[in-house]
């Protein structure tokens, strides 16, 4: 019978653990009925942005500007964001054609990316027709839950 501690199954705080070790993931979360278990690892990278105690360096404004479309994608209705914590395939299999473009339509339910969590493909659909307008993450790329992805216009 698995360990519980204040109605908090130990065993299963455990196996996430475990779960995060073998496949080299960042975070894990899961939910049951009224429980919700997120088991992440020290020193995970927080997204905060910090406070500007000094002006920038010259450099500053191009690393900014390349910053901001993905600002910009987090913040646009039309981007299709990660169900899960994975990494982003952008085809079928290396070297396979990609299974979208910039500029190509795809039709609601069209496998638009994979990606891959816990040793298991993952076929993400497109959630509405439209036109790819922009792709946001390179192939084999880790991705966190409801990073943008994709933009379809």
């Amino acid at each position: 019978m698995a360990d519980k501690k204040n109605g908090i199954d130990q065993a299963l705080i455990r196996d996430l653990a475990n779960i995060l070790n073998e496949t080299d993931l960042t975070e894990i979360e899961v939910e049951q009925d009224e429980l919700r278990i997120r088991v992440s690892r020290a020193g995970t990278p927080q997204y905060v942005q910090a406070p500007m105690a000094a002006p920038a360096p010259v450099a500053a404004p191009a690393v900014s500007a390349a910053v901001a479309p993905a600002v910009d994608a987090r913040n646009n209705k039309n981007a299709v964001t990660a169900p899960m914590v994975g990494t982003a395939y952008l085809s079928p299999a290396p070297g396979a054609r990609p299974f979208i473009e910039v500029g190509a339509t795809v039709k609601e339910g069209q496998t638009i990316l994979i990606i891959e969590a816990m040793k298991t493909m993952n076929q993400i659909p497109a959630p509405r027709s439209g036109k790819i307008t922009e792709i946001l993450v390179q192939d084999a790329s880790p991705v966190e839950y409801g990073e943008p992805l994709i933009v379809i216009e």
